[in-house]
């Protein structure tokens, strides 16, 4: 292997993340068989280790599992607060590595490579300090993998979240390189990252059950079959990082928000509120992105999951809840039914652009800039204050 090749990467996984952000918040939780449903409480998102135990299995429908499990606690999942905690995560991995791509809201990838001298320790004793750092400073237990490719960090973040299932403590595990072909061997194929399951029902077919097995194809077989993708996964099973750990943040195609009501609905002015709520929170994650929208939506969801939307394109980008809230009430009009029984509002925006590419109209510049001004500074009467000491009311709209 090539010195340019060889790196040392870590994946960091939040273990049961919602299930943990609600511990946070309740710890009479602790011990207790917890499952976080989705947004409009359809299925089953998050589990305790307790309910897995049980047999409560990810996505089950929530209709279906009340009833299986009497004794298991389901709650409405919140998204806002899990993105804070992630958030808190996330930021936290930056003290040990620059080498940060967050891959999902409770997993990111870490380039370690070099930092043994840095932090004058094995890799080993690095990531072990960053489980018991989060936490001890944020209070979330992470499991980390650590090996010499994505995929490999990946599987042996599963070793180690298999160990925690049979209850033995341990929160990171490592894949060095004389434990490959053992661990390969050990592995099946469909249970290697990446692999779905056409692919692996092609792979059954000639006789290729474990991971091991896969390596040990010629290159011109695997081309022939799988492409350069299949070429990629074997490298990266053999120990060789061809997908390098991406640094890099790339701006989201869209941001959106929607959380079911703490009771079903008919109250309209009710979900008005909740809608200017979620605008408020959608307008601040653009502002934090340095970005604007051209194209925005209202979703109403009723009691029987029956979805109604609308949606407009916008003449002058914004990421301003004063220019947004009247737009988008008159969208709700358009879609909501007097006598329906509503269980979750939702808004969106799209297209999304650089807000330094912005071009304000000369007849509007100052009351775009007014706008502006008055959402920082509600960000930062937030940042100060806290989510909530400002809310919308009906003279608001009049700025």
């Amino acid at each position: 292997m090539t010195q340019k090749t060889k790196r040392v990467i870590a994946l960091v996984d939040c273990n049961n993340f919602f299930v943990s952000c609600e511990r946070l918040l309740k710890p009479e939780l602790n011990d207790k068989p917890v499952c976080v449903l989705s947004n409009n409480d359809g299925c089953v998102v998050s589990r305790s280790n307790e309910a897995k135990r049980m047999g409560v299995e990810m996505g089950a429908p929530y209709f279906i599992a009340k009833n299986q499990f009497k004794k298991v606690i389901f709650l409405s999942g919140n998204l806002s607060y899990y993105c804070e905690i992630s958030k808190r995560v996330m930021d936290k991995l930056y003290d040990y590595t620059p080498d940060v791509e967050i891959y999902s809201i409770d997993e990111a990838f870490l380039d370690l490579t070099g930092l043994r001298k840095t932090f004058n320790c094995s890799y080993e004793q690095i990531i072990e300090k960053i489980v018991s750092d989060i936490k001890d400073e944020i209070g979330i237990d992470v499991s980390i993998g650590l090996s010499y490719s994505k995929v490999l960090a990946k599987l042996a973040n599963d070793k180690a979240k298999n160990l925690q299932k049979i209850k033995i403590d341990k929160k990171t595990y490592k894949i060095g390189y004389r434990a490959i072909e053992k661990e390969l061997k050990e592995t099946l194929i469909s249970e290697v990252w990446g692999v779905g399951k056409n692919t692996t029902a092609l792979l059954k077919k000639h006789l290729i059950q474990s991971a091991w097995d896969f390596v040990n194809q010629n290159d011109v077989w695997i081309k022939k079959n799988l492409g350069k993708i299949g070429l990629e996964l074997k490298q990266e099973l053999l120990g060789n990082s061809i997908n390098p750990v991406n640094s890099t943040n790339t701006a989201p195609k869209s941001v959106s928000r929607s959380e079911s009501f703490k009771e079903f609905q008919t109250d309209k002015n009710y979900i008005i509120n909740e809608l200017n709520s979620h605008i408020h929170k959608v307008c601040k994650k653009l502002r934090n992105e340095g970005l604007v929208t051209s194209h925005i939506g209202v979703m109403l969801r009723t009691k029987d999951f029956l979805v109604f939307d609308n949606k407009i394109n916008l003449i002058n980008p914004t990421n301003t809840e004063f220019d947004l809230i009247d737009i988008s009430k008159e969208i709700l009009d358009k879609i909501f039914i007097d006598g329906l029984i509503y269980r979750s509002v939702g808004f969106y925006a799209s297209k999304l652009t650089p807000q330094n590419e912005q071009q304000i109209s000369l007849f509007n510049s100052k009351e775009t800039l007014k706008k502006q001004e008055l959402s920082k500074s509600w960000d930062k009467l937030e940042e100060k204050f806290g989510k909530g000491i400002v809310k919308f009311g009906k003279e608001v709209n009049d700025v």
